[in-house]
């Protein structure tokens, strides 16, 4: 009984029971444990950056979603790459806390717990994990800088530094940058990248007709770093950055 109460298949007057409520008779009690679902198996061997019994962090790779539906995503590999949790509160199948665009590569953070799934819901909304980023972007800009441009009529704060510049005869300019978006808009980067007149690179989207086609999006999750919501330690994992930047800024 105590560990489908804390998988909160337990419901005392129809609420989420715990551990720590007295029942004093003529309450209604009921014990749902939720259908099993058969999710779709996806067949694709993911790197594993991070792995306990609560969470994961996975490289995903560019081209793929995170999740949908569809067979083809992220979240239907993680149970063919991923070790069932033991604990209480398992979830059925690990679950992507966040989202990558489906043209971005790097760092996932996935759950494997339920109740680590709403500390790392929460940590995200309390902007307690670090996520940093690297991108190409084409055109003339500062050495650093910071970028608040609201998206969808919500605030949007990014900050960005050059790492590396070079000529290009065809963009004038090729930048390397790391990022940081300090919240959590849909394509962020690649909307205030754009707004500087300096777009990543492969942007078919925000960058138009001008921009490199056929090397894919320029834009990586390198890094992330946040406090472990069960052990308490500081993790800081990062994502290696894949060799077409290397290839493409040194050729």
């Amino acid at each position: 009984m105590k560990k489908a109460i804390d998988r909160g298949w337990v419901l005392v007057n129809g609420e989420v029971a715990d551990t720590g409520r007295w029942i004093h008779g003529g309450e209604s009690v009921e014990l749902r444990r939720p259908e099993v679902v058969n999710k779709p198996q996806f067949a694709l061997k993911l790197e594993v950056l991070f792995e306990d019994e609560y969470l994961a962090v996975v490289v995903k790779p560019a081209g793929i979603a995170v999740s949908g539906n569809q067979r083809r995503t992220l979240e239907n590999a993680l149970p063919g790459n991923l070790s069932q949790s033991t604990m209480p509160d398992a979830l059925l199948h690990p679950e992507p806390v966040h989202r990558l665009d489906f043209p971005t590569s790097g760092a996932l953070l996935v759950a494997k717990t339920q109740k680590t799934l709403a500390a790392l819901n929460k940590m995200f909304e309390d902007r307690q994990i670090e996520k940093r980023y690297v991108a190409v972007v084409a055109g003339s800009i500062n050495p650093e800088g910071e970028i608040h441009l609201p998206i969808a009529e919500k605030p949007a704060h990014s900050a960005y530094e050059v790492v590396y510049s070079l000529d290009s005869k065809r963009f004038g300019q090729l930048h390397l940058l790391r990022l940081v978006p300090y919240t959590g808009r849909r394509h962020q980067l690649r909307i205030h990248m754009a707004s500087l007149g300096c777009p990543v690179l492969g942007d078919l989207r925000y960058a138009g007709e001008s921009t490199l086609r056929g090397k894919g999006l320029f834009l990586h999750s390198e890094m992330l770093r946040f406090v472990h919501p069960v052990t308490g330690t500081e993790l800081e994992v990062k994502a290696q950055v894949p060799q077409k930047y290397d290839r493409f800024l040194l050729r």
